[in-house]
């Protein structure tokens, strides 16, 4: 599951590891795991920071992030409600509390937290900017939200994350509202485990959005994305 080769110039690479939103990104120099459940600790031999959207089981896992953290030394970004419940396992100074508009530096890398439409106690989703200003917007569960258009007119998405599954409200149909606001170069359907919400997802977005690339991920399978040009 780890990703050992390291992404070409303008790119990053990610792995997709479980049926929600988990995701692994790898940049030029840092390892950053997002939402980390349903996977062993030693799969994650590298890794720089966990992200955490929310506190909900399907996304929070105390026990696995203390496990990572401890065999990393890496740092922990969370939510309010989840850094709350993560404050007696991990040390003060590995871990932050983020709230939207926030942002944190990973060495070079940009971590800033957006609004996140779930309900869940004070949910985040995340803008992860690489050292050479790749953009990935990883959307948590989030159903789509009018500010979206903002956000995706002024950040210029190379990828962005779209829940169709699993989650309440959720649908191939709403994923798709969410790259129709943000109009990313590449939109990923994740938070599933139904390859035919991905198909239609897909299907979707190539009869109205044809200029937004879809890639439907698979499990533990590594993948590519570039700055838009």
């Amino acid at each position: 599951m780890p990703i050992d080769k390291t992404p070409e110039e303008n790119a990053i690479l990610f792995v997709w590891f479980n049926h929600y939103a988990g995701v692994l990104i790898k940049t030029p120099s840092k390892t950053i795991i997002v939402d980390p459940v349903d996977i062993r600790a030693r799969s994650f031999p590298d890794a720089d920071a966990i992200l955490i959207t929310h506190e909900h089981y399907d996304h929070l896992d105390p026990r696995l992030i203390a496990e990572i953290q401890k065999a990393t030394g890496c740092t922990i970004i969370a939510d309010p409600a989840s850094a709350q419940r993560l404050q007696h396992s991990i040390a003060p100074d590995k871990l932050q509390q983020i709230r939207p508009c926030d942002e944190i530096k990973v060495g070079e890398v940009s971590v800033k937290a957006e609004k996140c439409n779930h309900p869940a106690t004070a949910p985040v989703s995340y803008i992860i900017t690489s050292e050479d200003g790749v953009k990935v917007f990883h959307t948590a569960d989030s159903l789509p939200f009018p500010e979206l258009a903002d956000i995706g007119e002024r950040e210029k998405f190379d990828v962005v994350f779209c829940t169709v599954g699993i989650a309440p409200g959720t649908s191939p149909e709403t994923g798709f509202e969410i790259a129709r606001l943000t109009k990313p170069q590449v939109a990923v359907p994740y938070h599933t485990n139904s390859t035919e919400y991905q198909q239609k997802f897909a299907e979707l977005l190539k009869a109205e959005l044809p200029r937004t690339a879809c890639l439907i991920p698979e499990l533990n399978k590594i993948y590519q994305v570039s700055k838009r040009k």
